[in-house]
């Protein structure tokens, strides 16, 4: 039972990547999936979250319009896609997956609650 995050690199400003997030052993059917990233010396920030049985996401200010958050249901995959990358967007990104409100707290630096699985990382560099 995991999750396996995919997809980050080495990107110049105003670029995009598309991160992906797979679950193995699990679905995610009844679960939220949430986005996170931790730059060095920084709180852990929510990016992006969907509830996978009616689709509402929810994006902070500081992504919202530039990020979007998928899902792929034929192959259990939750997809990030990043557009206009700035170098404040560099971080390790993880996905997870529990319940929406639980998610919402982990985003914020709250202590995390009904979350079933962590990923272990992608790293997403901006730079040029």
């Amino acid at each position: 039972v995991q999750l396996v995050e995919s997809g980050g690199g080495l990107v110049q400003p105003g670029g995009s990547l598309r991160l992906s997030c797979a679950a193995s052993g699990f679905t995610f059917e009844d679960r939220a999936i949430g986005w996170f990233r931790q730059a060095p010396g920084k709180e852990r920030e929510g990016v992006s979250y969907i509830n996978y049985n009616d689709g509402i996401t929810h994006y902070p200010d500081s992504v919202k319009g530039r990020f979007t958050i998928s899902i792929g249901h034929v192959n259990n995959t939750v997809y990030l896609q990043m557009n206009n990358l700035k170098p404040e967007d560099t971080g390790t990104y993880y996905c997870a997956a529990g319940i929406f409100s639980g998610l919402l707290v982990a985003g914020l630096g709250g202590d995390p609650y009904g979350i079933d699985h962590w990923g272990t990382g992608t790293l997403v560099t901006v730079s040029s």
